[in-house]
């Protein structure tokens, strides 16, 4: 029989072995494009967490600058007040004791890198605090500024009733210097009558003499007279100038020295206690007696009475004769 109508059994030709490698490239081509696109997802996935890290970092970092700007605000309050710590200073000094502490706590806080929830929690709760005191503290120097203002106001006030009061003092001081014045001149005593006479003294009588050798006293009298001075005692001077134009001085007697209005120191003969009652008019008479001779010739009598000269005469006393 004939084998051609069967199969034959020898196999038949593979096929081409181009298919196979196109097969393998595109398996690769796949794996290739998975791990791209893997590769990409993850990248997109890294991105995103990049960018949500960033973005909490940033919501973080903004967070605490405004806690360092609240700060920093408050902290500029705080130095604006630098220039009133003398006043303050015992009058706050438990609540300038109180911010240094709370300085203290909140830069420890400021100072680190990262701050928790709970942590810028406390430091804003603490810049709160720090503020309400500042707020206190302006409150104070407002109210020393206006207690100063004030406390100015009336020394000003207190000091012009002083320049006031003195220049009023001083007015009046004078015033009353000047009516001193017055009243010291008005209350000067007024001598009148005049009268110097020679007396001789002999076996116990007197006789009155004009004979310059036979004279052993002069009798002085005159009359005193004021109408507003106060009764009381006060004193006269009265000056001798004996006939060489020296004036009459025994230290012995009484004699010294007194100051005049307009003449200075003057040396006075003798110094007569008067009496005086105001309004009336007084007579005084003393005599004066020397140790020594009195001279031929005119003796002057001045009277003076508050520093002033209220009245002089003169009387002569001659040469005697033979049988004088």
């Amino acid at each position: 029989m004939s084998t051609s109508n069967y199969p034959s059994a020898t196999p038949q030709s593979q096929p081409p072995r181009k298919d196979s490698k196109n097969l393998i490239i595109a398996l690769l081509a796949v794996g290739i494009l998975g791990t791209w696109g893997y590769f990409l997802y993850d990248k997109n996935k890294s991105d995103k967490s990049l960018a949500q890290v960033q973005k909490e970092y940033v919501t973080v970092d903004s967070s605490k600058n405004e806690l360092e700007k609240s700060y920093s605000a408050a902290l500029g309050r705080l130095d604006s007040l630098t220039g009133f710590n003398n006043e303050l200073e015992g009058k706050l000094t438990e609540r300038n004791s109180d911010i240094k502490k709370l300085r203290g706590r909140i830069d420890g806080l400021i100072r680190k890198q990262n701050l928790s929830a709970a942590e810028k929690k406390e430091a804003a709760k603490l810049i709160s605090e720090l503020n309400e005191k500042i707020t206190s503290m302006e409150a104070e120097v407002v109210r020393l500024t206006t207690e100063n203002t004030e406390l100015n106001t009336n020394l000003t006030s207190e000091k012009e009733k002083t320049t006031q009061l003195s220049t009023d003092l001083q007015t009046t001081t004078t015033a009353k210097q000047e009516l001193e014045q017055k009243v010291d001149v008005a209350s000067t005593l007024n001598a009148s009558n005049i009268a110097i006479t020679p007396i001789n003294e002999k076996n116990g009588k007197e006789k009155v003499t004009s004979t310059a050798k036979r004279v052993d006293k002069l009798m002085i009298s005159f009359d005193v007279d004021n109408r507003i001075v106060q009764s009381g005692s006060t004193d006269v001077f009265v000056v001798i100038t004996s006939p060489d134009g020296k004036p009459v001085s025994v230290e012995a007697l009484g004699s010294g020295s007194f100051t005049t209005r307009e003449e200075g120191e003057k040396v006075f003969t003798a110094k007569v206690p008067v009496e005086f009652e105001q309004g009336k008019r007084k007579k005084v008479e003393f005599a004066w007696k020397q140790n020594s001779d009195f001279q031929r010739g005119n003796y002057k009598i001045e009277v003076f009475h508050n520093g002033f000269k209220i009245g002089e005469g003169i009387r002569e006393l001659k040469k005697g004769g033979l049988f004088s």
